[in-house]
């Protein structure tokens, strides 16, 4: 008999399923017996055991549906050797729960920090094999994660409806993107999109060089300006300043965001109307696109190999357009940043789109 117990953890997005359905089928079609655990919400599952015993039934239908059929939670790593309220030691609930059930191997779903824990608990004696799942496109040792495409389709598309509106009002429009610590998803999008000018987090902006692109569009009789800005673009300023100094100054701004502030510096540079949208959430809902469907599916399948192989501690990745297993202690705890040198800025800033650098 072969017991998996699979979770997903963080945030959701397009896909979980669509990869649970490639490990999970993948697995039936080639395994006698196989039982498969969902943990639900999560680590939290994991360490409060809760979960369910999966039929074969349930992983039918769900390639194209969104989310996560076995909830999601955000358990943040820093916090995983912190006894909780109560005192239990999570480590060492994840790990008996985990025994309790006999499993040969839990499939993790996640991101960054999902990551980090599922290395922990590797080095902790457990078999693990994980699947890299974000909209940010920022996990190391892959080339794509799935949910990325989707996100940045639905955040393209926003740029497309913002276009119509901005010519109509000649107006200056801000288009806010996820993205905290990488700017892929902004970079695609605003590419993607039309957008005029790309703030990323990687390439810090000066004010100053956002307002010299908008005035040249002026000069050019161009009535409009649109600006893709990522979550957690910085402006060159604070950039300059310890973190210490920057999370004070965000804590007191009156801005609840980097575009915020941003709008009000182009109005008073500019005079210009200043508008802002926010797509939000929009960006990790709904259906997958085909290429997350072909590309989770494609990663799950290679992760059912993996546990058929026994090739354990491995995240299942795209590397050079080929699905390679790649060791989980690499992986964990590093971020794939867009280098302010690479091929695909340099490209992007040949076709007139500024990065306000």
């Amino acid at each position: 008999m072969l017991r998996i117990g699979m979770l997903t953890s963080g945030g959701d997005c397009q896909a979980l399923n669509a990869a649970m359905r490639g490990v999970a089928k993948a697995l039936y079609e080639r395994a006698k017996d196989v039982e498969i655990y969902g943990f639900e919400d999560g680590y939290k599952g994991l360490i409060y055991g809760n979960y369910r015993k999966l039929s074969p039934e349930e992983f039918s239908g769900i390639l194209t549906e969104g989310g996560t059929i076995l909830g999601t939670s955000r358990q943040p790593f820093k916090l995983m050797r912190v006894p909780d309220e109560n005192g239990l030691d999570k480590v060492e609930a994840m790990k008996k729960n985990y025994r309790k059930l006999k499993l040969e191997c839990l499939v993790i779903l996640g991101g960054n920090g999902t990551h980090k824990t599922a290395n922990l608990l590797r080095e902790e004696g457990l078999n693990i094999i994980t699947l890299p799942k974000t909209i940010d496109n920022d996990i190391w040792g892959t080339d794509m994660t799935f949910g990325f495409q989707s996100a940045a389709d639905i955040a393209a598309h926003a740029f497309d409806c913002i276009h119509t509106t901005a010519a109509s009002h000649g107006r200056v429009f801000i288009v806010e993107v996820m993205g905290h610590k990488a700017g892929w998803l902004t970079l695609h999008a605003g590419i993607a999109g039309g957008a005029d000018i790309i703030l990323v987090p990687e390439i810090p902006y000066d004010v100053d060089k956002v307002v010299q692109a908008i005035e040249k569009r002026d000069k050019a009789g161009k009535r409009f300006t649109i600006l893709a800005v990522a979550e957690g673009a910085i402006s060159k300023e604070d950039a300059a300043c310890s973190k210490k100094d920057r999370e004070k100054k965000k804590k007191n701004s009156k801005y609840p965001s980097v575009s915020y502030e941003l709008a009000d510096q182009i109005l008073k540079e500019t005079g210009k109307e200043v508008r802002i949208t926010v797509p939000g959430h929009m960006q990790r809902g709904g259906s997958p696109c085909p290429y997350d469907r072909v590309l989770a599916t494609r990663l799950g399948s290679a992760a059912a190999d993996l546990i058929l192989k026994q090739q354990y501690g491995n995240m299942v990745g795209i590397v050079n357009g080929r699905i390679e297993p790649v060791p989980l202690k690499k992986a964990a705890g590093k971020l794939k940043m867009i280098d302010p040198d690479s091929s695909i800025i340099r490209e992007t800033k040949a076709v007139g789109i500024s990065f306000g650098d």
